[in-house]
């Protein structure tokens, strides 16, 4: 998948650093879905979807629910369909993700694949994260460059850039994948029409956004409960200014706040494993009973030294359990004798989360 280099190797030269074009990355590759399944999947209101279409008058922007009426004839030029998180909704384009774990799963976000027409396309711009460009059905050629004038044309719904200069181009076909570091300008055009392309994008959290998401998570769990107090406070005749002492109150809350290093791991933890928009559990059609079992597709897990986190909620967890449940987080999937071999205590855990649609039981095989 990375052109004879190993996960290693990929991380330590590229990552981050410069593309790579890697021909036969997924060789055989057939297509996630066939043209019709994706249209029909963007006339959902359950995923999201967009339609870009580019005229000599401009381009325009349409997003979903699209029904296939609302689509362009497909011999139509210059129109794109763009369907995201298909590994929510999809089996395949989850195992797909899957393949990309050498990167720590925080940092993975979804898969979304793209249908265009002869010369559709998205327009020369920038992404603020990594992604792999794979090549499932017809080819689309990509000119890429390490674009120094970032500034985009006026009036457009889509962040095009306004002076693009590429340094190199490729053409892919199926099983062909291209990736791109954060801030590499890149433009993709379909070449002759039923073309579809899976992108792998990368989280990369805004740090003041996380933050702000960090704290707010902190404060809404925190039992601080003390009430501003200033029985020295004098007359003032300048009644519009700020107090000192409740100045020195807010700064001292937010530092109690933050010394709590424990409250700030299960913050990040609950945060970066929070469900996206739009997703639900179902809940199953039978009863819990310890065996084999996997992780649904739409469940985030993840761990540190002293927790375990899913779906957006944290629990603390110490010695064979804690393993346990590290395995099933970097596997997504346990053995039958390792769950009958958890403690009570962690079964009925594992059982709650089936209660509640996170994992499935595995099938006993004949």
């Amino acid at each position: 998948m990375l052109g004879g280099r190993s996960p290693s190797q990929f991380m330590r030269r590229h990552w981050h650093k410069k593309p790579l074009l890697i021909r036969s990355a997924f060789p055989g590759q057939v297509p996630l879905l066939s043209r019709q399944a994706l249209f029909a999947m963007a006339a959902d209101d359950a995923v999201e979807s967009r339609l870009i279409v580019q005229r000599d008058s401009g381009w325009t922007l349409k997003h979903g629910p699209l029904p296939r009426t609302a689509l362009p004839a497909i011999k139509q030029p210059g129109w794109t369909l763009l369907v995201q998180g298909m590994d929510l909704h999809l089996d395949a384009a989850h195992e797909l993700l899957k393949r990309f774990r050498f990167v720590p799963d925080a940092r993975l976000d979804d898969v979304m694949v793209s249908w265009a027409s002869d010369g559709g396309g998205v327009g020369p711009h920038f992404d603020s994260y990594d992604v792999f460009l794979l090549q499932a059905t017809g080819h689309r050629r990509w000119r890429i460059g390490r674009q120094k004038d970032l500034s985009l044309q006026p009036g457009v719904p889509l962040k095009i850039l306004s002076h693009f200069e590429p340094e190199e181009e490729f053409l892919l076909g199926p099983g062909d994948m291209l990736y791109l570091p954060p801030r590499w300008a890149h433009d993709g055009v379909a070449e002759g029409g039923d073309c579809m392309t899976v992108s792998f994008g990368f989280r990369s959290p805004q740090r003041g956004g996380l933050a702000a998401e960090l704290l707010q998570r902190m404060a809404d769990d925190s039992e601080d409960d003390t009430l501003y107090r200033d029985p020295g406070q004098a007359a003032t005749d300048t009644p519009a200014a700020m107090p000192d002492g409740l100045r020195e109150f807010a700064r001292e809350g937010l530092v109690r706040l933050l010394a709590d290093r424990g409250s700030l791991d299960c913050a990040l933890g609950e945060v970066m494993t929070e469900p996206k928009p739009r997703v639900w559990f179902e809940e199953p059609d039978q009863g819990w009973q310890a065996g084999a079992l996997r992780l649904d597709r739409r469940t985030r897990m993840m761990y540190d030294d002293r927790h375990l986190f899913i779906n957006g909620e944290s629990f603390r967890a110490g010695g064979a359990d804690a393993r346990l449940m590290r395995r099933l987080a970097d596997h997504r999937a346990l053995s039958a004798n390792e769950v009958c071999r958890a403690s009570a205590d962690a079964q009925t855990l594992l059982g709650d989360w089936f209660e509640a649609g996170w994992l499935h039981l595995q099938p006993v095989e004949a």
